[in-house]
């Protein structure tokens, strides 16, 4: 394996990281940011109450796309060992 090979492996691993943390830190920035607007409307200052819809909102999401997920990584990691993605 040259230095080409392995920068373009630590791309790949860095867009997957990525793609697949995406969307379930995007649901917790989203979620979090309507319970700072809620918190700072209502002038209620409780750190613990953004913690749990978070965390849930989090945790849902990600088994909803478990499958997608799933998918995703199992491909990659066929590429990655050199196997058809097929």
């Amino acid at each position: 394996m040259n230095v080409q090979e392995a920068l373009d492996m630590g791309r790949e691993a860095l867009l997957m990281v990525l793609l697949v943390g995406g969307p379930v830190m995007g649901i917790g920035l989203v979620v979090g940011l309507a319970i700072a607007l809620f918190q700072s409307m209502t002038q209620l200052q409780e750190q613990t109450l953004s913690f749990v819809p978070k965390i849930m909102a989090m945790i849902g999401l990600a088994i909803v796309l478990v499958p997608w997920l799933a998918g995703r990584l199992l491909e990659y990691a066929r590429v990655l060992f050199g196997e058809s993605p097929f």
